[in-house]
């Protein structure tokens, strides 16, 4: 996850008058770079995506928090600007190959088969994996997360599709 800024703080206060709520946010972005961060943002915006997976090695042991159900999370687009706010709706840690075909389909990336799923996330988990230097394998535990969309109201509001 990214730091919060003056940017973000001023970003999530309307949302947070509008719903009447006294919570607070994480803030994060799709992908491992500007433009792939923009181009799953895209497919938020256009009601397709609304899931996403990390690995659960990134979490805990001075690391971020692990996510939880109803988390508030203020979405970068790639060139750093907050875009929209989500809420966490569905948490599961389970191994990377045990993605079923509807999580596949709701996070809305490639074809959203399964087998699509799996082959883009064993590449961009390599990518992390060679980066790091850790193993990556079928096994590796991965957080499942599906989210809502809530913030502008004009995106919230579109149907997942």
């Amino acid at each position: 996850m990214l730091s919060k800024t003056v940017e973000t703080e001023y970003f999530f206060k309307p949302f947070k008058r509008h719903v009447g709520i006294d919570a607070d946010y994480v803030v994060g972005s799709f992908g491992d770079s500007p433009a792939l961060a923009d181009e799953l943002l895209a497919l938020v915006v256009a009601g397709t995506k609304r899931a996403t997976a990390s690995l659960r090695r990134n979490y805990g042991d001075g690391r971020e928090p692990l996510p939880s159900v109803e988390d508030y999370v203020v979405v970068l687009a790639g060139n750093g600007v907050p875009s929209l706010i989500c809420q966490t709706t569905d948490i599961e840690v389970k191994p990377l190959s045990a993605v079923d075909d509807q999580f596949a389909w709701d996070e809305g990336e490639g074809d959203r088969t399964r087998a699509g799923w799996l082959a883009n996330h064993r590449h961009y988990f390599a990518r992390e994996a060679e980066r790091d230097g850790f193993a990556m394998h079928d096994d590796i535990l991965v957080v499942f997360e599906r989210f809502r969309v809530v913030w502008p109201l004009a995106i919230a509001d579109r149907p997942p599709g």
